[in-house]
């Protein structure tokens, strides 16, 4: 039998753990390759116009710069569903931060002393940053980010609201978010002859293959995409950025190996960012409070290159129930940069706003916001009708509500204090999708007793090694030292892309097959096995994206503790717990990691992380690590995660569901809703940052 740290479940220690804390581990911008050039972006500093003309003589005259590519002269690229990647095609600059130049030099030090002495002349256009939800641009897209439906309506909401014996009619503001990776975005592109070998830092090495032979108009075959150890993406990787695309481009014209690695400052404007987001809920409720009416509008913006709508009202349509409801999402087409994926999108800001607004609505019922939750549990989903496959959210509360002493909480606002902190506490839900993506994989016994696992996932800092070699060895019934499994390349069986939770879920399945195959064969063979061992390969393509009868989500509880300092406005966490119910948990030691880790950003969503546009200069002023606070250690308090056992039969051959984000759903929620507890305020405005939290508290007093 298996040793117990195979088990899936089993806290395994992380396999690449060592090599990462030792250096030992490549990243996209870090493997030698002789002959190696650094090219470096030359930003727009205008917010919308054209490029009427680019001097490079004095770039070229720095000593080590070898080449300057402009929009005309820079290979031509065929069309992209992506238009983000169509760099140095045209002289338009559709916001700035839009890259219209491109050095390459020697070394880094030259190519940034290049990129300062190239001369760009504009011809400027009035721009437009700010968003209003009246915005007159504004509009109802098709369809939200995710192929949602951008509008979804059951009943008569709006008669429902005014006749409703209690009502909470409020609005709450997002700003603009950043995914800030450890690794900035990076490229390591070589062509030799007509072949491309490409390093990056990516979520999906396959999905970059694919672009690129679009892009190129190449065979995917003649292109090898690597990404073995990526530090971090929160979906900024999920899809190639301008760094892939520039290196390929610089690699192509000088004939040699060319890294892009973007400056930290650039991200913001050329990698995606969290759109704001503009929400106004309105509830309706009996006085048992039995939600009567539910409607959830979010307003947000877009880009002039490409539509991204912020799913941001769809958590409403899995979460309570109602028999009227309206969600809904309009977006402002501005002059700022393309809007992405990060780190549960649509989950993370709507939730926010709608655990906010049930905290109000129980409030206004003077009624506890746990039982309010569970009075409004549905028996089926509410947008679509379907039975949940699983759904343990009345457990999550119980169970939170018993680690976190719930009961011993005084539900008066400012009724605890410390000197001049103001104690509070608070609760939010959290829920997130299941999702799951064909891929294959292959598994092969070698004749000296160990066995191989092969599969193109991405490892984002996950543990992904970890748990698909659990997962193998569990099935084969064998030691984990005894698998190797290999990751991050296109070399090996295509997998989907690791985003949206659904890494494990997605390659544990073929992963888990092949293993189950080839257990079998082993089973039934006698002798030695040959020099090449025996290999089986699974694919669940047809079967893990096929249509379930079933509504597949995760769901979670969240509770906070703040105390507020009255004299300062700082507002500081003392206590997060999150209890989890997502599915069958396969490596202890991970899964805790990923909810903390989800947690810790959802608290830097809540009192430390914003960005403002700047309507003057079309520019994010926060745009580094030095003005984009994320949380450090000291904000970082006692912080614990559990789980509930759930056993789920509709989901994959393991019963797991993703983990990775519902970590940071619910958590901003219930930081703010212990900040009203401890204060008596409600700041319906992220970040609480003490310059909006002193005033309040200042109006209070007086």
């Amino acid at each position: 039998m298996a040793e117990p740290a195979t088990v899936p479940g089993a806290p395994a220690e992380r396999r690449e753990g060592r090599l990462k804390v030792t250096g030992t581990a490549r990243y996209a911008a870090e493997h030698p390759s002789p002959g190696r050039l650094q090219a470096r972006p030359v930003p727009a500093v205008v917010a919308r116009g054209r490029v009427t003309r680019i001097d490079t003589a004095a770039a070229l005259e720095v000593p080590g710069v070898v080449s300057v590519l402009t929009p005309e002269d820079a290979p031509r690229l065929a069309e992209s569903d992506d238009a983000t990647l169509a760099v140095l095609q045209d002289s338009r600059v559709p916001h700035r931060g839009w890259f219209v130049a491109l050095v390459v030099a020697e070394t880094l030090e030259a190519a940034r002393a290049g990129v300062a002495a190239v001369n760009v002349v504009y011809a400027t256009e009035e721009h437009d940053v700010a968003l209003t939800d009246t915005h007159p641009a504004g509009y109802v897209p098709e369809q939200a980010n995710g192929g949602y439906p951008a509008v979804r309506e059951q009943g008569d909401p709006e008669g429902a609201f005014g006749s409703s014996e209690v009502r909470v009619d409020v609005r709450y503001r997002v700003p603009p978010l950043h995914n800030h990776p450890m690794e900035p975005h990076a490229t390591t592109a070589h062509w030799e002859g007509d072949r491309l070998t490409v390093r990056t830092s990516s979520q999906g090495s396959g999905v970059v293959r694919a672009v690129l032979a679009q892009l190129f108009e190449m065979p995917a075959e003649r292109i090898a995409v690597h990404a073995e150890h990526v530090g971090g993406g929160f979906g900024s990787k999920g899809t190639p950025r301008p760094d892939v695309v520039l290196a390929v481009m610089a690699a192509k014209r000088t004939g040699r190996p060319v890294t892009v690695a973007l400056p930290r400052r650039y991200l913001p404007a050329v990698v995606g960012h969290r759109a704001p987001t503009l929400h106004r809920l309105r509830l309706g409720a009996g006085r048992d409070g039995r939600l009567t009416s539910l409607r959830h509008e979010v307003t947000t913006h877009t880009s002039h290159v490409k539509e991204f709508v912020e799913q941001a009202a769809t958590p409403a349509r899995v979460m309570y129930a109602t028999p009227n409801s309206r969600t809904a999402h309009r977006v402002v087409p501005l002059d700022v940069p393309t809007p992405s994926w990060m780190r549960a999108p649509g989950e993370a800001p709507g939730m926010y706003a709608l655990e906010s607004a049930m905290d109000e609505l129980a409030t206004e019922l003077g009624m506890d916001p746990i039982e309010l939750r569970i009075a409004n549990e549905p028996d089926t989903e509410p947008d679509s009708g379907k039975p949940f496959s699983s759904r343990h959210l009345v457990e999550c509360l119980r169970e939170g509500a018993r680690r976190f002493d719930w009961d011993r909480r005084d539900p008066r606002p400012r009724a605890r204090a410390e000197g001049p902190l103001l104690i509070g506490s608070g609760v939010a839900a959290a829920t997130y999708p299941v999702l799951v993506w064909p891929s294959k994989a292959s598994a092969r016994a070698l004749p000296d007793g160990n066995f191989l696992v092969r599969i193109n996932a991405a490892d984002i800092g996950t543990g992904s090694r970890t748990v698909l070699g659990q997962i193998a060895a569990d099935v084969l019934e064998v030691p984990l030292e005894r698998v190797r499994v290999e990751v991050g390349s296109t070399d090996l069986p295509q997998a989907s892309l690791a985003g949206g939770s659904s890494g494990t879920a997605s390659w544990g399945w073929p992963v888990h097959e092949a293993c189950t195959r080839l257990a079998a064969l082993l089973g039934d063979r006698t002798g030695p096995l040959p020099a090449q061992g025996l290999a089986v390969e699974a694919d669940t393509a047809g079967r893990a994206d096929a249509d379930s009868p079933y509504a597949r989500h995760a769901f979670g509880a969240h509770f906070a503790e703040v105390a507020v300092d009255t004299v300062t406005g700082e507002t500081r966490v003392r206590r997060l717990l999150g209890v989890y119910a997502a599915g069958r948990i396969l490596n202890a030691r991970t899964a805790r990691s990923q909810f903390v880790g989800g947690m810790v950003m959802g608290l830097g969503m809540a009192l430390t992380e914003g960005s403002t546009m700047d309507a003057a200069f079309g520019d994010f002023t926060e745009s580094d690590l030095a003005s984009y606070h994320v949380p450090a250690h000291a904000d970082v308090p006692d912080i614990e995660a559990h789980w509930v056992d759930e056993d789920d039969p509709h989901l994959n051959p393991m019963g797991s569901k993703g983990i990775g984000e519902i970590g940071v759903v619910g958590t901003a929620a219930a930081i703010a809703n212990a900040t009203h507890h401890a204060t008596g305020i409600r700041f319906r405005e992220l970040p609480l940052t003490p310059d909006r939290v002193l005033p309040g508290l200042t109006a209070h007093r007086t």
